[in-house]
C-alpha cells in the first residue's frame, strides 16, 4: 500500500471537515433538521407542500460549491484524482449506496456527522456497517478483482 502524497491533504481536509461540522450545527439549530443529504434529496423526489424550496437551494448550494472553489481557488486543482473504476462499477456502487442509506434510514453525512455528534446509538451502529462494508468492499475489490 501506498499513500497518494499529491492528493494527501490534512490541512485542507480538516478544514472542510470543521466547515461541515459548523454547518451541521447551525443547520440543526437553525431549521430542527438533520444535515443528511439522503434526507434532503429524498424530501424532493416526494415532495411535500412548502417543503423544497430550502431543498432545492441546499442541492443546488451543494452542486456549486466545488465550481465556485475551483473558480475561487484555481491553484489548489493542480490534478484531478482518478477513479480506478468502469462506468458500470460506479453505477453500481451508487446504487449499493442507495440501497445502504434507504436500510440505515440515513447517509453518512446524517450518520456519521450529525447522529454521532449527538451520541445516537443507531447513528454509531449506522456509522460502523457503512464503514465495515466499506472496509470489505475495498479488500474484495483489491483481491480478488485485480
Amino acid at each position: 500500500m501506498s499513500i497518494d502524497w499529491e492528493h494527501f491533504t490534512p490541512l485542507s481536509s480538516l478544514a472542510g471537515g470543521m466547515l461541515l461540522g459548523f454547518a451541521a450545527a447551525i443547520f440543526i439549530l437553525v431549521n430542527g433538521r438533520i444535515l443528511g443529504i439522503s434526507g434532503i434529496l429524498g424530501g424532493l423526489l416526494l415532495p411535500r407542500a412548502g417543503d423544497s424550496g430550502w431543498r432545492i437551494a441546499f442541492m443546488l448550494g451543494l452542486l456549486a460549491a466545488a465550481p465556485l472553489f475551483h473558480a475561487l481557488v484555481p491553484e489548489q486543482f493542480t490534478s484531478l484524482a482518478r477513479i480506478d473504476a468502469s462506468s458500470l462499477q460506479v453505477v453500481v456502487a451508487g446504487l449499493l449506496v442507495g440501497i445502504g442509506t434507504r436500510y440505515a434510514s440515513g447517509c453518512t453525512s446524517g450518520h456519521g456527522v450529525c447522529g454521532l455528534s449527538r451520541l445516537s446509538p443507531r447513528s454509531l451502529m449506522a456509522t460502523a456497517s457503512f464503514m465495515a462494508a466499506g472496509f470489505a468492499t475495498v479488500y474484495v475489490m483489491r483481491h480478488f478483482f485485480q
